[in-house]
């Protein structure tokens, strides 16, 4: 039991310092400031789930459900595609968070935030993988971390 424990706690401590520490995570110099003021933000993923949502953001947010259209959903990213659409939320959002979300998708490094439009006829920041993150090598070993459809 006490080895389950430990490694429970590794895995959550490897978890919080690869996605959500301030350290590991160096906001590329290329992307663009924040604005300071409200942001919607489309979620696929993890970030559905307000338990999630809190530890990366330190809030809920302000969810309501939310479709985009044009899309698929692939592994843990967005593929166009004209007869899909993807459900999701819609986050109302502060620079602030914002700036936490990024350090959590990894902006400039393993995501790109893109502004897209939502069904609703929302504009909305969508986190989309950069290509060369679906050939890595964790992904390539087929290790089931990588394999995730979360």
């Amino acid at each position: 039991m006490i080895i389950l424990g430990l490694v429970a706690m590794g895995v959550a401590g490897w978890l919080w310092l690869s996605m959500l520490s301030p350290w590991f995570y160096d906001r590329p110099e290329s992307l663009a400031p924040i604005e300071n003021r409200q942001h919607n933000v489309f979620v696929y993923g993890t970030l559905r789930f307000a338990p999630v949502r809190w530890l990366v953001m330190g809030s809920t947010g302000t969810p309501e459900p939310a479709v985009l259209e044009g899309y698929r959903r692939e592994g843990l990213d967005l593929k166009a595609d004209d007869d899909a659409q993807v459900e999701g939320l819609r986050l109302e959002v502060s620079a602030d968070e914002l700036r936490r979300l990024d350090r959590y998708e990894r902006l400039g490094i393993r995501y790109q935030r893109d502004k897209l439009k939502l069904e609703d006829g929302t504009s909305a920041w969508v986190y989309r993988r950069f290509p060369e993150h679906e050939t890595s090598a964790l992904h390539q070993l087929k290790w089931p971390l990588a394999q995730l459809r979360l």
